[in-house]
């Protein structure tokens, strides 16, 4: 009788194990999500320091008030 229910679950831990594998990765792991977001984090602080510059703020000044006279 033992044997009977070891053997069954046997194969059906290699019928789960082969439908595992097939399957892939479908997502990220949470690590993943706190490595990516860290990455954004970093990303978005350094877009801060880049426009708070005071060369890229009137670059960008210049670039709307040409944008808004073409229309005018």
């Amino acid at each position: 009788m033992r044997d009977s229910r070891l053997s069954r679950t046997a194969a059906a831990l290699r019928v789960r194990w082969r439908a595992l594998q097939e399957r892939g990765e479908a997502g990220m792991a949470t690590a993943e999500y706190a490595i990516g977001t860290l990455a954004a984090v970093g990303f978005a602080g350094l877009l801060l320091v880049i426009l708070r510059s005071e060369q890229v703020r009137s670059m960008l000044l210049g670039i709307v008030q040409s944008a808004l006279s073409v229309g005018g």
